[in-house]
């Protein structure tokens, strides 16, 4: 069985790039199944409203709960007999990580729900955590504010199904990636690369990557993959 995916947004055509490249092959090969839905599709009114101004007053809209409960009800009718994760994506969540997308790679059935303005009704959260067959996750791709939930969508997507077996052509090279390489500090972030020419504008490739030794060559990675990560922590801190 397919893993299955459903989007939920006010921008439905943001998400066409999922046709594109690896996972627009994966979806073809049947080993996603995805669908985008048009959160307006559940407004009632002629204007298609899915949005009201906040109770206690402030600046912004916040989405409403209605079109919101319609709309995840469609699509897990849809999907029977699945345990559901519901993503909501938001500054205040869980910050996503390379750990997190291993572990959502085992869901049968993930709904992004892509807030915009304000947010989303804070009980559509509250509902489906109470509700039977219902995971409810609140996630974060970084420290910073975005104008809706569909970039961040898109990347967790990425990340997700690139590890689902079969989607990426060679295997092991999901084995050398820098993430999944573990130090005392933590996780690794990615060591220098470097392909043909030997030299391009008089800058040149370490020779230990021309030698042919292997081990020496693993060992040139981890300890350059080390000095990135302490390089980058210190800029952090800064």
């Amino acid at each position: 069985m397919a893993n299955k995916f459903d989007v939920i947004s006010i921008f439905p055509e943001y998400m066409s790039p999922l046709a594109l490249s690896l996972i627009g092959k994966a979806t073809k090969a049947g080993l996603v199944d995805i669908a985008v839905h048009d959160l307006r599709d559940q407004a009632t009114d002629v204007h298609h409203t899915v949005d009201d101004t906040p109770y206690g007053g402030g600046a912004g809209m916040v989405m409403m709960p209605e079109p919101w409960g319609a709309a995840i009800d469609q699509v897990v009718s849809n999907a029977p007999n699945r345990t559901h994760d519901l993503v909501i994506l938001t500054p205040a969540g869980e910050k996503f990580s390379q750990a997190m997308a291993e572990e959502l790679t085992t869901c049968e059935h993930i709904i992004f729900a892509c807030g915009r303005y304000e947010g989303i009704d804070i009980r559509i959260t509250d509902y489906y955590k109470s509700q039977p067959n219902f995971r409810v996750r609140e996630i974060s791709i970084g420290d910073y504010v975005l104008n809706g939930g569909e970039v961040a969508t898109l990347a967790i997507m990425e990340a997700i199904i690139r590890l689902i077996p079969g989607v990426i052509g060679n295997p092991a090279s999901l084995d050398e990636e820098s993430h999944s390489l573990e130090s005392e500090a933590g996780l690794l972030v990615e060591y220098p690369s470097y392909t043909k020419p030997a030299e391009w504008r008089g800058l040149g490739v370490p020779e230990v990557l021309l030698s042919g030794n292997h081990a020496a060559i693993a060992k040139w990675r981890r300890d350059e993959a080390i000095k990135r990560t302490e390089k980058l922590r210190d800029l952090t801190r800064e």
